[in-house]
């Protein structure tokens, strides 16, 4: 079936069309052989994280940005067909614009008497899951599916990383004393979009509510010495986590106590980030570098992260947590101390950390665990 259209930003191809066929058929063989495996005849999707993933990102259902369903649903039958469901209204959007190039089969009804429960039956059968809970269905839990990435899912994923920092790195240079964090939250959301990138965490801060708080949403104080720009971006379903700091002249002794910290940690934690381990044994690495750092017992202060993709974060590591690290899966680890703190959004791959969202034009921290030295970003100094 795949698609067909070529994936371009700004004109330029990024991923050819018989690449990203290959990616999408290759999913829909994958959660097939799901289907098959749990006597299913169907699985309706419902789930913005999964239409994304099962489209290799073609399909953007959400209107209301922060929902986990949007205007459609899309049903794969255990014989491999493909069919969105939507209202009349959304339809001809859907049509020109989300499934268009994909192949699949429209099944529509009016905008108030939503049918989607029944028309998925009435298709693929009784024996039905979905992905949020239904009457009637099986759940479906997809994550499994969606942790390690294709090739095609990676150069996406690079992309949106580079752009993501671009534009982080473009605000923090313009910061000032008197900017507000409001201000702030503007303009990244501005340089992201932009891009074509849709902002999902917005955390902006200035001097002691970043020490104070750990999320430290904006709530218009104004840059005196210490400003934060803490977010995440979408596109194509995937999602990319970075954190980045400013200082008006020197950052003091406390502060960089803090940073150190959590550098020291962000090696750790990068350094165990491999296929089979879990998210126990990682929570535990933390744990054991934050006493190192002369910061015992920080992990329980705030989640240290975990694995990321189609959802800002799939799982966080916790003491007992039983996922496991899977190759070519992405991680966004968040280690923080004092105010100081490290987040970048970075791929596993053959045993290797690839950091998506790095800005070596900004100042770094450099850190070693068992002798192999990772990097965090610094401080930028205004």
């Amino acid at each position: 079936m795949g698609i067909a259209k070529d994936l371009k930003v700004d004109g330029a191809v990024l991923i050819a069309a018989a690449e990203w066929s290959a990616e999408i058929d290759a999913k829909r063989a994958r959660l097939t052989e799901w289907m098959r495996e749990r006597d299913l005849h169907g699985v309706l999707l419902r789930r913005n994280e999964n239409i994304a993933w099962l489209t290799g990102g073609a399909v953007e259902l959400r209107v209301l940005t922060p929902a986990e369903s949007g205007v459609g649903s899309v049903l794969v039958t255990a014989d491999g067909r493909c069919f969105y469901l939507t209202t009349e209204n959304e339809a001809p959007r859907l049509a020109d614009e989300e499934f268009g190039a994909l192949g699949f089969e429209p099944v529509i009804f009016p905008w108030f008497a939503d049918a989607t429960v029944e028309r998925a039956l009435e298709i693929a059968g009784p024996h039905v899951a979905c992905d949020q809970p239904t009457p009637g269905m099986a759940s479906a839990q997809l994550y499994p599916l969606r942790a390690s990435l294709s090739e095609t899912e990676v150069r996406r994923f690079r992309w949106l990383g580079a752009a993501t920092a671009a534009a982080t790195v473009e605000v923090l240079r313009e910061l000032k004393p008197g900017v507000s964090e409001f201000e702030m939250e503007a303009r990244v959301a501005a340089a992201l979009l932009r891009r074509g990138i849709q902002p999902s965490v917005s955390l902006m801060a200035v001097d002691e509510r970043i020490v104070r708080y750990k999320h430290a949403v904006a709530r218009g104080a104004r840059l005196e010495r210490f400003a934060m720009l803490n977010l995440c971006g979408r596109r194509w379903g995937l999602t990319v986590s970075i954190t980045r700091f400013a200082h008006v002249g020197a950052v003091p002794d406390a502060l960089k106590k803090g940073f150190d910290a959590a550098a020291k940690v962000n090696a750790a934690l990068q350094h165990h980030t491999r296929a089979g381990a879990t998210a126990a044994e990682l929570y535990r690495a933390a744990t054991q570098a934050y006493a190192e750092a002369g910061f015992a017992g920080e992990e329980r202060r705030h989640h240290q992260g975990g694995a990321t993709g189609y959802w800002e974060r799939e799982w966080v590591a916790t003491p007992e947590g039983t996922e496991r690290v899977a190759d070519r899966q992405a991680f966004a680890w968040n280690p923080s101390a004092a105010g100081g703190k490290a987040e970048d959004t970075v791929l596993l791959r053959d045993g290797k950390i690839e950091t998506l969202t790095a800005t070596p034009e900004l100042p770094e921290l450099k850190a070693t665990c068992d002798g192999v030295e990772y990097a965090s970003a610094g401080v930028l100094m205004l």
